[in-house]
């Protein structure tokens, strides 16, 4: 079974749309983007369906939102590659961000797991509705008891004080401007939804691109190639270093010039 793969495997070649397909399919769900699996519940019943049973299911949050509850679901998941001594580190603080290419990168080595597992062939036998539905019942129950003991500890508190004097005052009235700059933050609001959701196409369009030049760089026909070689010294350069760019050139230009000495000497 494959658990590490490297990074010029044919899994890390698998699209966006292809991934997408293969988690809908199996799980009947409805993802448009990659990022909507970011909360690590597909991961987990990825797993499950892999491994009926293995995942409690009880444990995870398919409507987690927040990094808190998404990291919840990464914990279930990681306590599952402990169990069935799957040795993959789980880059859990990008993932939670969403963002588009650690998140890919995850699903496509998930994706060459599970087929590794088990032939690519779908466990018809498996219903996930089902699964989620039970474990949401689970949580939802838990979640209940835990707050009606605490109205019922609010309420002792309360009866118990006998402060009746001291009522709650009344929410005050808005003026009739309330109504147009509730309308007037919701239209900023919508707008800055918007720019975000083109930067991040944006984004991801710029990523894909710097991705397929990797790659290409690191073919083997290429990459000792003094233009590849300086692709990637740009490409690899940290992020406060500004001279990235001089210094591929200067490596090209001095790459270059020794090749035509040499040519000169022969």
């Amino acid at each position: 079974m494959a658990t590490n793969i490297g990074m010029m495997d044919s899994a890390y070649f698998v699209g966006r749309n292809e991934l997408l397909t293969w988690i809908n399919n199996r799980l009947q769900l409805h993802l448009s983007r990659i990022e909507e699996a970011a909360s690590g519940a597909v991961q987990c019943q990825m797993l499950d369906m892999t491994y009926p049973g293995v995942v409690p299911m009880h444990k995870v949050n398919f409507d987690a939102k927040t990094e808190y509850d998404m990291i919840q679901n990464y914990k279930v998941l990681q306590d599952v590659f402990n169990k069935l001594k799957i040795e993959k580190h789980i880059e859990v603080n990008k993932l939670v961000k969403g963002r588009p290419l650690d998140n890919l990168e995850f699903l496509q080595w998930l994706k060459r797991y599970c087929d590794s597992v088990n032939g690519g062939i779908m466990n018809e036998n498996y219903n996930p509705v089902e699964r989620r539905c039970k474990g949401g019942k689970e949580r939802s129950s838990r979640g209940s008891q835990k707050i009606s003991k605490s109205l019922q500890t609010n309420n002792m508190h309360n009866a118990g004080s006998g402060d009746i004097g001291h009522r709650p005052r009344q929410a005050k009235i808005y003026g009739a401007n309330s109504a147009q700059e509730v309308q007037a933050l919701s239209k900023e609001i919508t707008d800055l939804k918007l720019s975000v959701d083109l930067l991040e196409k944006e984004r991801d369009f710029y990523f894909a691109k710097l991705r397929d030049i990797e790659i290409l760089c690191q073919t083997p026909e290429l990459e000792n190639l003094p233009v590849a070689v300086a692709i990637k010294k740009i490409l690899y350069a940290a992020d406060a270093k500004e001279s990235a760019l001089a210094e591929a050139q200067e490596y090209l230009s001095q790459t270059l010039e020794a090749g035509e000495g040499r040519a000169e000497e022969d």
